[in-house]
């Protein structure tokens, strides 16, 4: 069962945007918004743990901003390695909060970790 965490404001992550957040057990995501639609992923990247939500963002690629790996929001899939995916989070709005469910991650490699895939 789905364990839904609310982590953010709908109106605190605008178009085009990212942010990072923290989870109640202490692990960090980053949420991005692409055209519209809010995604989740580990703020963690692949390589050596950059924090993603500070990257920048185009379309749905992510570039981390410590060594430039590129990854897409919406798979996790690494564009450099695509042995080293983030892992991603399923995320859903109500009343105006982005919710993340935490023990629905998929994918994930790396010094990151696959976050309980």
């Amino acid at each position: 069962m789905a364990a839904w965490i609310d982590v953010a404001a709908r109106d605190e992550l605008v178009c085009g945007a990212s942010m990072s957040v923290y989870l109640e057990d202490g692990r960090e995501v980053a949420l991005f918004d692409v055209e519209g639609v809010v995604h989740c992923t580990d703020n963690v990247c692949s390589h050596v743990k950059g924090p993603l939500g500070e990257g920048h963002l185009e379309g749905e690629i992510v570039t981390c901003p410590w060594h430039g790996w590129q990854f897409s929001v919406r798979t996790g899939e690494c564009l450099d390695r695509p042995d080293r995916p983030v892992a991603v989070f399923p995320v859903r709005l109500e009343q105006g909060r982005i919710l993340v469910d935490p023990d629905g991650a998929l994918g994930g490699s790396g010094p990151g970790g696959p976050l309980g895939v």
